[in-house]
């Protein structure tokens, strides 16, 4: 037959749509799936529109609708993307919210969001405008134009903080590429912030798309079970040591690991320490809960942890703040299981690996345990440290005059009055992060949402507007230093338009309250931490500076209750999680530092040479404490 003669191919059934269109409809077509319970991928997107997407994205999610792809209004990029992540957070990773902008100054204030994302193990998507792919206009408005290098834009500042990133030059290569990008948001060990920059012809331009692009995929959260040969390994281990100890971190709640690891030390007796990431793996009041582990770990788990003789990790990236900088697990004989999706965090610390899904090894391990249990001395033994801590908090927590300024330690304890335990407590930097890992009371899984992995200012509000939007039933208190909320107050105002009831705690102390302690410790003298007025000398070490944060927070549209003693604060935090508005709970703390010491070490280097007294003093103490570092091998 020749060609001519050949009967027509039967013709494949598209929809004629901007790139932008497409996108927006195949992204509200995505959905997760794990232990067969179906949640929508990406549950919104929020938005600030200029010249790179205005026409494009913004164009698509108005064509759209809500129902197909409800659109969120920000004030700050960096704020849309902690909102974001906030959300995915509370969602356990399961679902996530998109982030669009222009390009220029609104594409790389990504940055700091991504980094975020992606350094947690948090999926978010992000979708900067870029420049012309036709180069028709070029350069255009805030274009960066490189020398040597003319595809590059300011976009790609967002790759080395990216889990994955591509440029859509063509229309149909949005196929593969947006394919790629919801494989690498849906895998539990590879998520992060993922970057598909769009360039704003592209995103106007039409395609003919197959309509199968736009069909419903449902992507399976998998939960890899561990090898055999690795489980019997890492039983007999187990089964060998004679005072074990389970490091949990951000991992068990991601994997919904909580019930398992409790089954498993209910049997074994085996007693947990947490990272920031995973406190609240077991109730506080758990017997064999011992808290924060690290610099900021409590007195009991940091003992514990000296004389292990092995350490579990379940779902933890041993940072330098768990570890104590090398220095915390010191038995010259201790060993490591690593239990990790993850195999770069599994082989840390030159551990025996299990690299499987938490909940599914956590479960395979007590079946391989049965039986076992700790020696009871053992037991008496980290109890008895246990309730020595307990003491500890309430010291820290109680106030013995209702009409004194708090302490921050006692803001903490008149929270810890009124939460309930589905509340939602998040924070992020400053000296907060510290005193909440050490004395915080986790109620439930979910409760206790400190971002410490980057420990970025001005987390925290946006952040709060992301739980909300993921848990409306939950009261979620934003809990901020001036210094932070100085950085990014910004989304009160999407708060209050969305009629979110996030609660704001604003404690002033007038300056970086942490890292001028920190400051002090490694002979910087305080140096640049105080928020005053400078002196005749030009120090900032005259008055505090004469400004009303309050007043700032009631201008955006909160309602602002201001406490000035403990028995007002009290009052007010009770007043608050009753209020159905954003609500900020103001007040001012007594500089004098009552929590407890830090347990553990962590490095900040000091100068090696000075001329002042106060940093010799500090390289003395530094030379010490490095001596005691030590890396497994």
């Amino acid at each position: 037959m020749s060609p001519m003669s050949r009967p027509p191919r039967p013709s494949r059934a598209t929809h004629r749509l901007t790139v932008a269109q497409a996108l927006v409809r195949f992204l509200a077509a995505q959905y997760t799936e794990r232990d067969g319970v179906r949640h929508r991928l990406i549950a919104g997107t929020w938005g600030i529109f200029g010249h790179g997407n205005v026409a494009g994205v913004g164009q698509a999610l108005l064509e759209a609708g809500e129902e197909v792809m409800p659109y969120h209004q920000g004030r700050n990029e960096q704020a849309m993307v902690h909102a974001a992540v906030g959300y995915a957070r509370q969602r356990g990773r399961l679902s996530t919210q998109a982030v669009t902008t222009s390009i220029g100054p609104g594409a790389t204030n990504l940055v700091t969001g991504a980094a975020l994302a992606t350094i947690n193990r948090l999926p978010v998507l992000l979708l900067p405008g870029d420049y012309f792919a036709t180069r028709a206009a070029d350069p255009l408005l805030q274009q960066l134009e490189h020398p040597v290098a003319a595809d590059v834009s300011v976009n790609d500042a967002l790759r080395p903080v990216s889990r994955w990133f591509d440029r859509v030059t063509r229309p149909e290569a949005l196929i593969p590429s947006v394919l790629a990008a919801v494989r690498v948001l849906t895998d539990p060990a590879e998520t992060g912030a993922v970057t598909l920059a769009l360039p704003q012809d592209v995103q106007a331009e039409a395609y003919d798309w197959p309509v199968e692009f736009f069909a419903e995929r449902v992507w399976r959260i998998r939960r890899p079970a561990p090898d055999p040969v690795e489980l019997a390994e890492a039983a007999r281990a187990i089964r060998a040591a004679s005072r074990p100890l389970i490091v949990a971190g951000g991992g068990v709640h991601h994997s919904e690991a909580e019930d398992a690891l409790k089954a498993l030390v209910d049997a074994t007796g085996v007693p947990v320490a947490s990272t920031q990431a995973g406190k609240g793996s077991l109730r506080h009041d758990h017997p064999a809960d011992l808290g924060g582990i690290g610099h900021t770990g409590t007195a009991v788990a940091d003992a514990v942890a000296r004389g292990a003789d092995l350490v579990i990790g379940v779902g933890t990236r041993y940072t330098d703040f768990t570890t104590a900088s090398g220095t915390l697990f010191g038995r010259p004989d201790v060993r490591f299981v690593n239990l990790n999706i993850a195999p770069s965090d599994a082989y840390k610390m030159a551990a025996a690996t299990l690299v499987c899904d938490a909940r599914a090894g956590l479960e395979a391990l007590a079946g391989q345990l049965a039986g076992h249990r700790v020696d009871a001395a053992y037991e008496a033994e980290y109890r008895a440290g246990r309730e020595s801590w307990e003491r500890v908090v309430e010291a820290a927590f109680r106030a013995g005059d209702d009409s004194a300024v708090p302490t921050q330690t006692q803001v903490l304890g008149a929270l810890d009055a009124v939460v309930g335990d589905e509340d939602v407590v998040i924070n992020a930097a400053g000296s907060l992060p510290g005193d909440l890992h050490k004395l915080w009371r986790a109620r439930s899984p979910r409760q206790y949402h400190v971002e410490y992995g980057y420990s970025c200012m001005g987390y925290e509000i946006p952040a709060g507007i992301g739980v909300q939007q993921a848990a409306p039933e939950a009261v979620v208190w934003s809990l901020v230093g001036d210094g932070t909320y100085l950085m990014m107050p910004t989304e009160i105002v999407t708060a209050v338009q969305e009629r979110l009831p996030v609660n704001l705690v604003l404690v002033q102390n007038h300056g970086y309250a942490s890292i001028g302690g920190l400051s002090e410790s490694v002979g910087g003298e305080r140096f640049g931490t105080a928020y005053r007025h400078r002196a005749a000398d030009g120090t900032f070490t005259g008055a505090p500076l004469p400004v009303d944060l309050a007043a700032n927070a009631a201008s955006l549209g909160m309602d602002v209750l201001r406490a000035k003693t403990v028995g007002e604060l009290r009052e007010a935090l009770a007043a608050a999680r009753a209020c159905d508005r954003p609500t900020c709970v103001y007040v001012e703390t007594d500089p004098a530092p009552t929590a407890p010491p830090a347990e553990a070490w962590w490095d900040v280097p000091v100068a090696e040479v000075a001329a002042r007294e106060a940093a010799v003093a500090a390289r003395a103490r530094y030379d010490r404490e490095v001596a005691a570092r030590r890396r497994p091998l």
